[in-house]
């Protein structure tokens, strides 16, 4: 009796546990993490404060791990664990330079400190919080600038012809911009220009230009700063007597002595043809008086033309812009500019956690309850090195799912943890838990649709640097990315990052069929419009030159 009463309350404590370690697990499942959203700005030397904080607030001082890092995961900033700052994983970079403010803990806030900031701490972070199996991040963007001294202006000297003006600034970050302006506003050219580099990192710049024109009033030097998009100036007074004097009597002597010699030689034979050459004049002033008036009227008619032009131009734009907000299908008037791609999964290409069906068309996970920093990805057995093509990408279970899909070039390292931006060879977009995403160079930048997409279409146009992406629920524009030109051969790219989604590319033969189908309902539709569609047909034909994009943007109505 007494062994089954042990028992019984052992299972009953046991049982307790779990159901607290549960609710501990569902109750921080319930939280979002959020950074500044604009740019934290410190000076070389100075100190800079990376602060994140969580929605609903809450007491982060117990959570299970706190991480700011730059690239890479491991790679860390700092590591707040077991309630103490972590040195493992942490940058040599940032050691002894960090530090964790815990006065908002209780708010939910959380931030690093950096000390004796460096050009190179200038860049992307990422905070992340943890607690349990869940987590968030959230973005920081950290700048490295400084605003100099104010430039100092003074008179050096006369040279080459003119008056030397310099001007010196220094404790600039990064590299700044001089210009010269003159009294009235334009910009001088510069004579010279020298920029130094001091031990703090900090710029100094000298530079000159030479005054030749007497007029000028004043010269004025402007610094400016790329980043923060501020400048300091100082304007110089130029008085008219610090100009280098010039003789006058050489080219006085010189014009008297050739005006004299021409008087010599031509006074005879001016008197003679003194009349004829005054009737000339009278001649081709009259001429010239026509051609003036001829000119003129030319002028206001190319002006009454361009004018015109103008008009036509402005009211095809308007036109354009709003037949583009209007259409709604745009992805399949893109197909018929584009070829259908045509291709399986590459099983070779997969992740051993991802599971490919036996057709080589469809991707999912096999094991959804594991969370591991790793890219589960597979590609397309065929890739892309030319013309214009487009496929279709079914979506399946995606809720509480995570996933990416698009494009990457031939090569790049899949294994590397890191966001797929086209600096490193992928155009890709993709959900998080915190919404859609297009992932960009410098990050992330967040998408809106209209409805929650069910098959997304990829159109990569080779020859013109540019990769869409489509909602083909609606028939909606996602986003673009548009480089100036592709090297080497793209490949569909599908990754799985968690939960139980599949990814199924569409059969290229059940899109034509539909698309048959379609066509056939229009065919009825034009058949019932009768005369009118012809009218609106010959219409079509006078526009012939222009191209697709004018043509729908001109019939379709304003709004």
């Amino acid at each position: 009796m007494e062994n089954r009463c042990k028992s019984s309350l052992l299972f009953s404590v046991f049982c307790l546990i779990v159901l607290t370690q549960l609710l501990i697990w569902v109750t921080t499942k319930q939280f979002r993490v959020f950074g500044p959203s604009d740019p934290i700005v410190a000076a070389p030397g100075g100190e800079a404060v990376l602060p994140c904080s969580v929605f609903p607030a809450m007491n982060v001082e117990n959570m299970q791990e706190l991480r700011w890092f730059r690239d890479r995961f491991s790679e860390a900033v700092l590591v707040y664990r077991d309630q103490e700052e972590q040195k493992e994983g942490q940058m040599p970079g940032y050691s002894q330079r960090t530090s964790l403010v815990k006065d908002q803990f209780h708010q939910g806030k959380a931030a690093v400190r950096i000390q004796n900031v460096q050009p190179s701490d200038s860049g992307i972070y990422v905070c992340h919080f943890k607690q349990g199996l869940f987590y968030e991040e959230a973005i920081l963007e950290l700048k490295v600038a400084a605003m100099g001294t104010v430039p100092k202006v003074y008179i050096k000297g006369p040279e080459d012809g003119g008056l030397r003006v310099v001007c010196m600034t220094s404790g600039w970050y990064p590299e700044p911009r001089v210009r010269w302006r003159d009294s009235r506003g334009e910009n001088l050219p510069v004579f010279s220009e020298t920029h130094t580099k001091d031990a703090g990192g900090l710029f100094s710049t000298e530079t000159s230009l030479v005054v030749r024109d007497s007029s000028v009033e004043y010269v004025s030097c402007s610094t400016f700063n790329p980043i923060l998009g501020q400048e300091k100036s100082m304007a110089m007074f130029i008085p008219e007597p610090f100009f280098p004097q010039v003789s006058h009597w050489k080219p006085a002597f010189y014009v008297i002595l050739t005006m004299t010699g021409l008087l010599v030689l031509g006074a005879s034979f001016l008197i003679k043809i003194a009349h004829s050459l005054s009737l000339k004049v009278q001649l081709e002033w009259g001429k010239l008086q026509r051609e003036k008036d001829e000119l003129q009227k030319t002028k206001a008619d190319a002006l009454r033309t361009t004018s015109a032009l103008k008009e036509e131009l402005d009211r095809r734009k308007a036109a354009y812009s709003a037949a583009w907000r209007k259409a709604q299908l745009y992805a399949d008037w893109c197909k018929e500019h584009f070829q259908a791609w045509t291709f399986t999964l590459d099983p070779a290409s997969a992740h051993p956690i991802l599971a490919i069906s036996q057709d080589r068309m469809s991707v999912t996970r096999k094991d959804i309850t594991m969370c591991l920093d790793d890219l589960f990805s597979v590609l397309g057995s065929e890739g892309v090195s030319s013309a214009r093509y487009y496929w279709e990408v079914k979506l399946t279970n995606m809720e509480g799912s995570e996933w990416i899909l698009g494009v990457c070039r031939e090569g790049v390292d899949r294994k590397e943890f890191n966001f797929e931006s086209p600096d490193k060879g992928f155009w890709t977009v993709g959900r998080s838990s915190s919404g859609y995403w297009a992932y960009i160079d410098s990050g992330r930048a967040s998408l809106s649709t209209r409805q929650t997409p069910q098959s997304l279409g990829v159109f990569v146009d080779y020859p013109e640097g540019d990769i869409s992406f489509y909602n083909m629920s609606d028939m909606s524009h996602i986003f673009s990315f548009h480089e100036d030109s592709f090297s080497g051969t793209l490949f569909p790219y599908f990754r799985i990052k968690s939960g139980n989604v599949s990814m199924t590319i569409s059969s290229m033969a059940s899109v034509s069929e539909r698309e048959e189908g379609e066509e056939g309902e229009e065919g009825e539709q034009q058949e019932e419009e009768g005369e009118g569609e012809e009218g609106e047909q010959q219409e079509e034909g006078k526009k012939g030159e222009d191209s697709p994009f004018l043509q729908h943007a001109r019939d379709t109505p304003l709004p």
